[in-house]
Parts: C-alpha cells; structure tokens; sequence
C-alpha cells in the first residue's frame, strides 16, 4: 500500500515532489498522480496536461534536475484529478540526424507505458480541435473474483483467428454492440456451439485507423487490420462501445472474463517488429522522440532499417527495448489475463543491433524463461518481410510455437491435386516431425492452419486462381502472388451446380485435414460458412463488405457449418489425434502413415492418396485402444484403398466421408461398419474411420 506523501516543491502553481522511479507510466496515487519517463540522450522533460479535447497544454510543469534519477524522470504531480487531463512530455536533447538523434522540444511525445490514448473515440471520427496522440490515465481496479486460466494443452488448441471489427460489424452479424468487444461478447453462445477453445485476436492494442489512410476513387481507405501500433500498453478506444469512462479496458477485460468461463483462451495478435512512426518520413510522436537510436534499428547514417516492410524496425534486442517488451508482455497477462501472444513478423525479435541474425537472441529467451510468462503461449510468425524464413528453425528453449507456412503451403498444394507431394503431406499430418523433434517439442510446436487474415479465406482458396486486389490502390500489386489456389474451372462466382458442389466438398476436406492434423489447429474466422472477400488476399485496409464477415452466409453454406462443427468435436473426443496417449495394447504404434495399402509408402511424384493412423490406449477406458484412421484422396479419380487389419474384437466404422452427398457425410449416427476393410473412395474426398470394439 502506498504511504501517504507531502509535496517537496511547487511549480508553477502545482504541488510536487519525486516520484516513484520504478513505476513506469502514469500512475494514480494517494492525492495525485505518479509520472514517470525515461530517456537516454534527453537533456531535459516537461509535462504536458491538457484539458480533455483540447490542442493545446494549460500547464507545462519542467522536471527539475533533482527529480531525475540516472536516466529516469519521475514526479508525483498533487491535485489534479484523472477525469479532468490529458497528458504528453517534450523532452529536449541533441538533434543529429546522421546519429539517429532527432529530439525536438516543439513535439508532444506520447508516453509508451500510457494506458490509454486519446484523439480518436469512435472508429473512423476524429476528436476535434485536438493533436494527434496523448494519453489519459486510467484506473485498473477490475475485480476479476476468481476466474482462471484455462491452461488447455498447446497440441489441443483451436484457435479461431478474428477481427474485433470485421467479426461483428455487419449487420447480418445480429449484435446489438456491432464492432467492438462487447459485439464479441454477445457472440460467446456462437462460439461455445461451434466449439473452438481459443480465439486469437488480431492487434487490439492502440492503433490509428485514419493514420495511413488514403482515397482511391473517391473511397477513403483505413488500417483496418491494425498492424500499426501506436501504444503497446492501451487497448484500441475504438473498439469499444463506451467511451465516457476512465477505467479503459473494461469492456476488453469484460469478454476475456466471460471467454475464460466458457473455457475460451484468449491470444493477442502483437506488433513488436515495427511501430506507426515509420521512416524519416514518417509521424513523430513517441519512439522518435524518446531516444529514436535506441528504439529503432538504424543504419550507420541514421536511417531506419526496413525488415518489416512498414518503415522501420524496433531494435528489439537492445536492453532498453527488450526490458519494455517485456513489461508489455507482463502487464497484459498479469492485468487482462491474455493466454497467449502470436508475435507478427517474429524474427525481426530475434535480430541484433546492426539487423544480423542471432543464434540466442536476448530478448527470446528472456521471454522464454520469464517467471510471470511462464504458462503463456509464446507462437511465432516465424519470418520477416526482409526474407528472414525460421519455420522449423526458430530459436524455442522448448517455448517457442511456430505458425508453420511449410504446413499450409504443403497442404494447399497437395489438396488442390498437385504432384509429387504425398511425404510432404504425410510429415505436416503427423507434426512435421521432419522440423520439429517430438521428443524434444512434443506436438505442440507446429501451429497448423491453412488460412489466417493474411490471404484467401477457405472459401475464396478454391474459388479463385488469382488475387483480385485492384481495390486497395495499388494496382493490384500487393498481396501475395503464391496462393497455391484453384478455383474449380471458374474465377469467382458462379451459379454452375457441379462447380459450387466441388467447392463446398473442398472447403470441407481442408477444414477436415487441418482437424486431423497433429499440433494446435488455427482458421480464420468465417470459414466455417464460407465467409468470402471476393478474391481479395490482403484485405489490410478494406473496411467494408470485403472484411466483414457475412453471417447470413452460415444459413447459405449450413452444411459446411454443421461439417466444421462436427470436425472440431471428432478432434476433441479422439484425444489419439492431438496428442501420443499411453501405447496401444494392440502394438500399433501412435502414429503411421500409409498409401492405398495399409503400412505401404511407396509413394511417388503420382501418389495423392495419403492417410494416417493414430493409436493408443483409450482416455476413458484403459481396457480399450483408440484408433483413429483418416485418409485423403486428392486426385481426380477415385482411389481403392484397404485399412489396415485390426486387433481381434475390433471393427471399422466410418464416421465421415465427403464423397458422399451432402446429407450423408457425417456417417456415425449411420453404424456404417466396415466389415470388408477394402474401400471406394471418391475423388478429391477424405474420410475418417474409428475401431470399435464389438463386444
């Protein structure tokens, strides 16, 4: 409990005294509030305090030079109430450009550690007669009773990736909140019934969506996706729905609340690769104005290395930078009690200084063996825009999860029909044990999805041949080129009966595949129905149909909806899917592969037709194996296959095959029992068959 204190000083008319130097941020305490900033290069700090909406500071409170303490600038300000300022700093220092030294007294800097950031309210509308960024300070007094972490099994996970805008905003969505957290929150009941037990939100925390915005035919153009921070530590104000309040965060902590109680786990999408400043071109409102040659990756001449594609590079593996990232991390498990983290373009964390890669970056291992993270799941994008490729090879301490682009390359590939890709599909089936050692990473390394935000959705995949970006501007030259698609003899849309059959049965034999796949298990949110973006593969600023999901199309695609759900609860009751169990009494082993005839793996550059077998004893009864044999037919034609033999007393039933008509896929409430183990699949299908005992 903080003691109460007694102001040392008065400044301008403002009761003061040294603050609390190991509490970074802005603070309420007992009379006032705790500022507290550091700065390397920086020659001197003012406090700014606006009035709330207002461009322009009604105090300017210098730190004295016996507030500062090494590098850290700290003071507790008496009197003033949180509801009634806004807040920023000017600091001073050299400005050498050439050194990566750019300080500027006449710039508000916003505070990194701020809790919340004003400027904007409602997504797309401006605050009037305000700059761009400052900061509000916020109680975090949520109650949060008893609730906690759910602590699901990495290799069982799945994750069901979401735009907190685009998952709600439509109107077919039939929230009341549309858009914003607590539109989530009323959409809990939907995704308890389809069954996922972790979504991963893409960046929640503060972005600006007009801050790059541009007008292409008259159209105003946002940063839809976010992937532009502003401020790590503040949730993004637009996507909530009340905006009157000064304990920011609610509504967020609200749905996390209510997500863990449904036995949902919540994963943070962040940015620590860049941030919105961009190059010297760009904003000048936080890093830039702290201690920019620290912050930011510079050449030897003072300009911004580009590995992510954005502008700049934090400079991830410096102690400055690798302590606040830290703290980041540690206050959002510790404050809203985030589960996990996928860090976008994660090997820019793992660069030194002069942007080289490092063997044991500092900053990786530290989160590593982090004493508060120590239950949180750490997963990587596994490379940077720069051509930095890591899957497989991402330093881990046996921490570290990958989003595996080998999986879903591989995968695409094979399910659409392409050649000489049968091992290949094998490996990413079974855990791509080929990158990822089982013994020593067990099945939770590899992330396997085969959409997420950044491409085709599920639908679009076997609708389109190739991107159709022309809307966002850039004359549809962004987005990537290797979609490894088919669009099933036609581009887009089409009423052709045969094509749009063909369609449906492929989003179902991918949405089954990723299913029956060992390792955590990640789709994008839609493709249970469908969703659509009309060909476009980097919808990053289209805030509109384009993103939003379509939930009317849930009624138009219902049985691929009730296909998605079956497939999730299949992956949940055969726990011999995701993870090695106690071996088998019958010997099989946990996991085998085979071609059209059972433990045969000839395969050549001719071979599509793969299937798996995972074996072991029975979780709820240890009398029993559990058996579980999925198949994949990705050529054209049908395919004769034979299942392997099983133990005395045990029989084969086939619980789905999309072969069949729609009605009839899912066959296990049919007691379909294989007693001939040879079998007629159909082309381009998959299917699944369990043992069963027969007593």
């Amino acid at each position: 409990m903080l003691r109460d204190l007694k102001p040392t000083d008065n400044i301008l008319g403002f009761d003061v005294r040294p603050g609390y130097y190991d509490m970074d941020g802005a603070t309420p305490v007992r009379g006032g509030v705790n500022f507290t900033i550091s700065s390397f290069y920086a020659t001197s700090c003012t406090l700014l305090l606006f009035y709330p909406g207002s461009k322009w500071p009604y105090a300017r409170i210098p730190f004295p030079d016996s507030f500062k303490v090494g590098n850290t600038y700290s003071m507790i300000v008496f009197g003033i109430e949180i509801d009634k300022f806004e807040y920023a700093y000017s600091l001073d220092g050299p400005n050498q450009p050439e050194k990566g030294l750019i300080f500027n007294k006449d710039m508000y800097v916003l505070d990194p550690y701020a809790k919340a950031v004003t400027g904007q309210s409602g997504w797309g509308v401006r605050q009037p007669n305000t700059c761009v960024y400052k900061a509000r300070v916020v109680f975090n007094d949520y109650d949060w009773g008893n609730i906690k972490f759910p602590h699901i099994p990495m290799e069982e996970l799945i994750i069901y990736e979401l735009h907190v805008r685009g998952f709600t905003e439509d109107l077919s969505s039939g929230v009341k909140n549309r858009g914003t957290f607590e539109g989530i929150r009323e959409k809990i009941p939907y995704l308890k019934e389809l069954g996922v037990n972790a979504v991963e939100l893409m960046p929640i925390f503060e972005f600006d969506e007009m801050g790059s915005y541009r007008n292409f035919n008259g159209e105003q153009l946002y940063d839809y996706w976010g992937y532009n921070t502003v401020c790590f530590f503040a949730p993004n104000t637009s996507y909530e729905s009340d905006h009157r309040h000064h304990r920011e965060g609610t509504e967020l902590k609200k749905l996390i609340r209510d997500l863990k109680s449904n036995g949902i786990e919540v994963i943070l999408d962040v940015v620590f690769n860049h941030t919105a400043e961009g190059n010297e071109k760009g904003p000048f409102f936080s890093f830039k104005g702290l201690d920019n040659n620290i912050y930011y990756m510079l050449s030897p001449d003072g300009r911004y290395y580009n590995f992510s594609g954005c502008g700049n590079a934090l400079n991830c593996n410096h102690p400055i930078v690798r302590d606040f990232i830290k703290s980041c991390l540690r206050y959002w498990v510790t404050e809203y009690k985030i589960d996990g983290f996928r860090f976008d373009l994660a090997s820019i964390l793992g660069r030194n200084e002069d942007g080289t890669p490092m063997e044991q970056p500092p900053l990786l291992k530290s989160l590593a063996f982090d004493p508060i993270l120590g239950k949180t799941k750490l997963i990587a994008e596994a490379w940077d825009a720069a051509g930095l490729y890591q899957v497989g090879s991402f330093p881990s301490w046996n921490r570290w999860s990958e989003w595996n682009g080998r999986y879903r390359d591989d995968l695409r590939r094979f399910l659409k029909g392409d050649g000489n890709l049968a091992w290949a599909a094998a490996n990413r089936l079974t855990g791509s044990k080929d990158l990822y050692d089982p013994s020593y990473r067990g099945h939770s390394a590899s992330v396997n999805f085969l959409t997420c935000h950044d491409g085709f959705t599920l639908y679009d995949m076997y609708a389109y041949n190739e991107k159709h970006n022309y809307l966002n501007g850039w004359d549809n030259t962004d987005g990537a080129n290797d979609n490894n698609s088919w669009n099933c003899g036609f581009e887009g849309e089409t009423s052709d009966p045969y094509i749009n059959s063909l369609r449906r049965k492929l989003v179902k034999n991918a949405f089954a595949t990723l299913m029956c796949s060992r390792g955590p298990a990640l789709f994008l949110a839609g493709d249970e129905f469908c969703n659509t973006q009309f060909g476009n593969n980097n919808a990053y600023c289209q805030d509109n149909l384009t993103s939003w999901l379509d939930w009317s199309r849930k009624e138009q695609f219902k049985d691929v909806f009730e296909f998605a759900k079956y497939m999730i609860a299949f992956r949940k009751r055969f726990h011999v899917i995701t993870k090695n169990r106690d071996v088998a009494r019958c010997t099989f082993p946990p996991e085998s592969i085979h071609g059209t005839q059972p433990w045969k793996t000839d395969f050549n550059e001719n071979s599509r037709m793969v299937a798996v077998m995972y074996a072991g004893m029975s979780k709820e009864n240890p009398e029993l194996d559990e058996i579980v044999y999925f198949a994949i037919n990705a050529h054209w034609e049908d395919a004769f296959i034979e299942l392997p033999s099983l133990p005395t007393g045990y029989v084969w039933k086939l619980y789905f095959d999309t072969g069949r008509a729609p009605e009839e896929v899912i066959t296990e409430d049919k007691n379909i029992l294989l007693y001939d183990r040879r079998y007629r699949m159909s082309g381009r299908t998959v299917l699944a068959a369990v043992a069963e005992k027969v007593y």
